[in-house]
C-alpha cells in the first residue's frame, strides 16, 4: 500500500466541526487503500494565545519553557483528531514529536530536524492504524521538547514524508493552491497546476506565504512530491478529483512541468534600504561594513556598491523592516566612524517585486521586458538583484500593486501555459 502524508493547517483544525471534516477526508483516503500519516497544526489562533499568555508572565519568555508551552497546542490537535477518526470507525493513534521520536538540535523556538526514527510509526501503520503526529515539534539530545518556528508543521510533514518514503505529501490549507501572484492584488491571478521546487523556493523566500521555506528545501532535497490544496472543499469529493486538485510542487524534469518563461510574481513589503555614503574606496571595505552587520545577527538581502570618482564609494543594502532601526543605530554609532564614511541614510518606504521562472535559463530579454514594463508605468528602480531563475527590483512601496499588476499582464500570466 502507498503511504500518503496529510498536513492540515490551523484553519483546517479551527473548530470541532472542521476537525470532524478532516477525519472524514482522512478516512476516505484510508478506505481507498492508502496508509495514512497525518500531521496537524494547533487549532487556529492557539499558538498566538499561548505566546500571549507567556508574555503576560515574562516579557521575554524563556525559550525552553516557551517550547514546552507551545507544544501543547499540537498535542490537543492530534488527540482530538484521533478521537474524530475513532468516531468514524477507524483505528487511530496519536504521537507527540518526542514519542516518534523526531530528533532536533537544541535551538529552542527555531530548532532544526536532525533525524526521524520511524520504527514506532511503521509498526502502527502495519497494524492498520491511521497515525497522527504533532507538527512543529521534536526533542533534542537532552530530552527537551523543541519547536521548529512558525509554520514548522509544513516542515514536519515533509520531513516525515521524506523519512518514510511517502508517495506524496499533501499540504491542506485555506487556499486552493499556489497562484501566479496574490489574487488579492491581481484578481486575474491563475492557480498553477504544477510548479518546480526551485521556483517554489524562490517564491517562498521572496514573500509568498503559502509554504514555509524549510519545508520546500526538504521536499526538493529528498525529492518528495508535495501538493498544496484546500481543506475547505467537500471532504467527500471523489478521490480522483482530489488527487489532481491544488498545485503539485515537483521536479524540473517532470514531464508535467509547465514550460512558462515566468511562472509567478512575488513581492515583499517587509524591506528597508540603508545607504552608507562617502566610504573610502579600498579593498576590504565591504567586509568592514557587512562583517559587523552579520555579527549583530542582521540578515542582508540586496547589495549595491557604486564606485565614485573621488576615491570614495556609496554602499547600499536592504534588511528586514523590523531590523531597520537596529541597523541604522549600528551604522551611525559604530560603523560610520570606523570606516570613515561621510553619512548614513535610510528608507523604509520600499518594497521588493520579483519575477520567477525556470524558463529564464533558456530565454533572453526577460529582464529587459520587466524593466520596460516598469518604465512605462513611471516606476523608478532603486536596486536590482538576479539569479538564474529570478529578477528582483526594489521600488517605492506606493507603486507595489501597480508594478505587480503590470508585470502579471506583461508576461501573460493570466493565461494557461501551453
Amino acid at each position: 500500500m502507498s503511504l500518503i502524508v496529510h498536513k492540515y493547517g490551523g484553519t483546517s483544525m479551527g473548530s470541532t466541526e472542521r476537525i470532524k471534516n478532516v477525519a472524514k477526508r482522512v478516512a476516505k483516503w484510508h478506505r481507498a487503500g492508502f496508509q495514512m500519516v497525518v500531521v496537524p497544526s494547533a487549532m487556529s489562533g492557539e499558538t498566538n494565545r499561548l505566546i500571549g499568555l507567556a508574555k503576560e508572565i515574562q516579557a521575554e519568555p524563556d525559550p525552553r519553557e516557551l517550547d514546552m508551552l507551545c507544544c501543547t497546542g499540537e498535542q490537543a490537535s492530534v488527540a482530538l483528531l484521533a478521537m474524530a477518526l475513532k468516531a468514524e470507525g477507524l483505528d487511530a493513534i496519536s504521537f507527540s514529536g518526542w514519542q516518534v521520536p523526531i530528533k532536533t538540535d537544541s535551538s529552542h523556538t527555531k530548532a532544526r530536524i536532525e533525524s526521524i526514527d520511524d520504527t514506532r510509526v511503521k509498526a502502527a501503520l502495519n497494524a492498520g492504524k491511521v497515525v497522527i503526529i504533532t507538527g512543529f515539534q521534536g526533542i533534542d539530545d537532552a530530552g527537551n521538547q523543541t519547536t521548529l518556528g512558525r509554520g514548522g508543521s509544513d516542515t514536519s510533514a515533509v520531513a516525515i514524508a521524506a523519512a518514510m518514503g511517502a508517495a506524496e505529501c499533501l499540504i491542506y490549507t485555506d487556499v486552493d493552491g499556489v497562484y501566479t501572484t496574490d489574487p488579492r492584488v491581481v484578481p486575474e491571478a491563475r492557480r498553477m497546476r504544477v510548479v518546480s521546487f526551485e521556483e517554489m523556493l524562490e517564491m517562498a523566500s521572496l514573500g509568498s506565504k503559502v509554504l514555509q521555506i524549510r519545508s520546500v528545501e526538504f521536499a526538493g532535497k529528498y525529492r518528495v512530491p508535495t501538493r498544496v490544496l484546500s481543506s475547505l472543499t467537500d471532504p467527500m469529493m471523489s478521490l480522483d478529483e482530489e488527487k489532481v486538485s491544488g498545485t503539485l510542487i515537483t521536479f524540473e524534469d517532470d514531464e508535467h512541468m509547465e514550460q512558462a518563461v515566468v511562472s509567478g510574481i512575488a513581492f515583499n513589503r517587509d524591506e528597508a534600504k540603508v545607504t552608507i555614503r562617502g566610504v573610502p574606496d579600498k579593498p576590504g571595505v565591504a567586509y568592514q561594513i557587512l562583517g559587523q552587520v552579520a555579527e549583530a545577527n542582521i540578515d542582508v538581502d540586496m547589495i549595491i556598491q557604486n564606485q565614485g570618482s573621488d576615491g570614495t564609494t556609496d554602499f547600499t543594502f536592504t534588511v528586514h523592516r523590523n531590523e531597520f532601526n537596529k541597523t541604522m543605530d549600528l551604522l551611525k554609532n559604530k560603523i560610520q566612524g570606523s570606516v570613515g564614511a561621510r553619512e548614513v541614510a535610510g528608507d523604509t518606504n520600499v518594497c521588493k517585486v520579483s519575477i520567477v521562472g525556470i524558463g529564464m535559463r533558456s530565454h533572453v530579454g526577460v529582464a529587459s521586458l520587466m524593466f520596460k514594463t516598469l518604465s512605462e508605468e513611471g516606476i523608478n528602480i532603486q536596486m536590482i538583484s538576479t539569479s538564474e531563475i529570478k529578477v528582483s527590483v526594489l521600488i517605492d512601496d506606493k507603486y507595489m500593486e501597480l508594478a505587480v499588476r503590470a508585470l502579471h499582464k506583461a508576461f501573460g500570466l493570466e493565461k494557461e501555459a501551453a
